[in-house]
C-alpha cells in the first residue's frame, strides 16, 4: 500500500473516532459541557484533527446532528408518503401518522453505534440542549416536516384550527424529547414503578398519549373517523 493511501485510511479513522467520541460525549455529558480536549483525549487524536475534519468544534457538533437527525426525517417522510398513497384521498388514521413521525427513533437506534439508551439521551439532548441553534440545514429540514405532517395531521382532525394544532404538536414533540431524554430519571424517582418496557411498549403507550391530546374536542363517528369540517391547511 502506498503512504499516500496509508495517510488517507488513517485520516478517515480518525475522522470516524471524533465523530463517535463526540457523540458518547454529548449523549454523556451534554452538549455545553464537552470541550474539544474531552473529544480528543477519548478519540485518541491531537486536538489540531477537530479544525482538520470538521474546521471547528461548531463544525463537528453539526455533523454529529446531521448524521442522526436527516436519516430520521428522511424515513420519517418517506412512511408518510407510504401512508398516503395507501389511503389516496381519504385522511390517513392519526394513530399512523403518529407512527411515521415516532417509529423512525426505533429503526434509526437499531443502525447506530451507540446503546439504545444514549441515542435517546443524545436525541433528548439535541432537541433539548439545541433546539434554537440547530444547523441550517436541519432546521430546513424540521420545517419541511412540519409542513407535511401539519396537514396531515389536520386532515385527520377536521375542526381543530391551525393555531390550535400547531400547540398540539408542539406539545407533543415536547413530551417525546422528554422522553428520549429522561427515562431513566423517571425510573428512579418512580422507584422503578415505571418498569423496563420495551421500546415497542413506550412507543405503543407514548402514541395512545399523543392520539388523544391531539383528539381533544374532535367528535369521532362510529367507525372511528372525525367528523366536523375540513380544515386543511399549509403551515
Amino acid at each position: 500500500m502506498k503512504a499516500s493511501e496509508t495517510k488517507v485510511e488513517s485520516g478517515i479513522a480518525t475522522r470516524q473516532r471524533l465523530l463517535e467520541s463526540a457523540q458518547q460525549l454529548f449523549a454523556e455529558q451534554g452538549f455545553d459541557r464537552v470541550s474539544v480536549r474531552d473529544i480528543t483525549d477519548r478519540a485518541g487524536a491531537n486536538v489540531a484533527a477537530v479544525n482538520y475534519h470538521f474546521r471547528s468544534r461548531e463544525g463537528l457538533v453539526e455533523e454529529v446532528i446531521e448524521r442522526y437527525i436527516n436519516p430520521i426525517n428522511d424515513e420519517r417522510l418517506e412512511r408518510l408518503e407510504k401512508l398516503e398513497r395507501r389511503f389516496g384521498s381519504k385522511p390517513a388514521p392519526l394513530e399512523e401518522i403518529l407512527d411515521a413521525f415516532i417509529r423512525p427513533f426505533v429503526t434509526q437506534v437499531r443502525r447506530s453505534e451507540m446503546s439504545e439508551m444514549l441515542f435517546y439521551r443524545l436525541m433528548g439532548r439535541i432537541f433539548g440542549d439545541l433546539g434554537g441553534a440547530l444547523p441550517a440545514s436541519v432546521e430546513a429540514g424540521l420545517r419541511e416536516l412540519l409542513q407535511r405532517f401539519g396537514k396531515a395531521f389536520s386532515r385527520s382532525l377536521p375542526g381543530v384550527d391551525r393555531e390550535e394544532l400547531t400547540w398540539r404538536i408542539h406539545f407533543m414533540v415536547g413530551a417525546m424529547i422528554h422522553t428520549m431524554a429522561h427515562g431513566e430519571t423517571l425510573r428512579r424517582l418512580s422507584g422503578d414503578a415505571s418498569g423496563d418496557p420495551s421500546m415497542e411498549t413506550t412507543l405503543s403507550r407514548f402514541i395512545r398519549f399523543s392520539a388523544a391530546g391531539l383528539r381533544d374536542g374532535v367528535c369521532q363517528d362510529e367507525k372511528g373517523g372525525a367528523d366536523g369540517p375540513q380544515n386543511e391547511f399549509l403551515f
